[in-house]
């Protein structure tokens, strides 16, 4: 019965390592991602930061209309600082919240700013 229980903390041991070692190859990596693009945003100058603003409310505008299930006609993207900002009204809680998804997927790692208000009665 005793060799059975080391048996089985072997095996787990052999599974967890290669779970360690992947989480950990990851995280440093992930980490320099967001380094570089800090530095990137930082280096750029006045007029290349409002092209890239322009772009990433460009693209979170079109992943808004893309989105089947969501009706964008009443909601305003602007890029204020470093954050999108969305402003204007949608229907219920369900669109407010696909709104915010489509948005903070389209962002990448910018952050979000809720400024909706729901209407109700429907489109």
């Amino acid at each position: 019965m005793d060799i059975r229980c080391r048996n089985k903390r072997w095996i787990t041991c052999l599974y967890a390592i290669p779970l360690a070692c992947g989480l950990g190859a990851f995280a440093p990596e992930v980490h320099s991602q967001n380094a570089t693009s800090q530095r990137a945003t930082q280096s750029t100058s006045p007029g290349a930061a409002a092209v890239m603003n322009h772009e990433l409310s460009g693209r979170v505008r079109a992943a808004l209309h893309a989105d089947p299930y969501f009706y964008d006609r009443h909601v305003d993207v602007t890029v204020e600082g470093d954050a999108v900002v969305l402003r204007g009204i949608v229907f219920d809680d369900w669109d407010l919240r696909g709104a915010l998804r489509i948005a903070r997927k389209a962002a990448g790692n910018r952050p979000v700013v809720d400024n909706l208000s729901i209407e109700q009665g429907g489109r």
